[in-house]
């Protein structure tokens, strides 16, 4: 049975994860996905091809994406080569205190340049992506021509 995990599940935005694949056959080809959508409705996803080790597993942190959105080794690149389905949109985070970016990974059999509903993934999950640190306060400063807001930790 194929898994995919990310530890931690939810973490800070600026923190590394670990991304795992279990279960596959050895040098099985595979596409890892990530996919968010932000607080717009607008889709962002990275791709990135591997090949299984002989113990079927995958782990971006440790094996050489063959391609897709970028090639080599490079532990949190599903999360940052994360590309606008529309052209010239940015990700960015309006809401940071209130919620979470929810990404979601999936892993393909084989190469898979484009993905649609009729594509079943092998498997997938979740992971969140906060800005905000838990107990942290956000107060709005309004000061002249100044604009912003400050950060407290607990």
């Amino acid at each position: 049975m194929v898994e995919v995990t990310v530890t931690p599940q939810s973490s800070l935005a600026d923190r590394p994860v670990q991304v795992q694949v279990r279960g596959l056959s050895p040098s099985q080809l595979v596409t890892l996905r990530a996919s968010l959508t932000d607080e717009q409705g607008e889709c962002f996803q990275s791709r990135a091809f591997f090949h299984a080790d002989s113990a079927g597993k995958v782990d971006p942190g440790c094996h050489a994406a063959l391609g897709g959105s970028y090639a080599g080794v490079w532990p949190m690149g599903l999360f940052w080569f994360l590309q606008p389905d529309t052209l010239f949109r940015r990700l960015v985070k309006r809401d940071v205190a209130g919620s979470p970016f929810l990404v979601r990974l999936e892993v393909f059999d084989g190469l898979r340049l484009v993905t649609g509903p009729q594509d079943k993934p092998l498997a997938s999950c979740e992971a969140e992506r906060w800005y905000v640190g838990p107990g942290v306060q956000r107060v709005p400063i309004r000061e002249g021509r100044v604009r912003g807001a400050l950060f407290l930790p607990p």
